[in-house]
């Protein structure tokens, strides 16, 4: 099975080196190699511990502080909200 790295490293933000290439390929393949070599699985059998029941907690609402409290430190805030640089292009 060919292993496009490049479109996958394109598709993941990654930036691969060329003399990676060939590496990285060997490793997605012995990726692939061991999922393939999982047990398939019945759906119908449920993977619930039904000896072991967990149990939540009731949810509390409780007050928090006002937003103008919270931003009344902030180095820059507008409406309501911290305003930061920008950080993605």
């Amino acid at each position: 099975m060919a292993i496009d790295v490049k479109h996958i490293a394109k598709l993941s933000k990654l930036d691969i080196k060329d003399s990676e290439l060939e590496k990285f390929e060997k490793e997605f393949s012995a990726i692939i190699k061991m999922v393939e070599k999982l047990p398939e699985m019945d759906c119908k059998v449920s993977l619930l511990d039904t000896e072991n029941v967990m149990e939540l907690r009731e949810d509390v609402i409780i007050p928090s502080l006002p937003r103008d409290e919270i931003t009344k430190n902030a180095p820059k805030a507008m409406a309501g909200c911290f305003v930061v640089p920008k950080t993605v292009e």
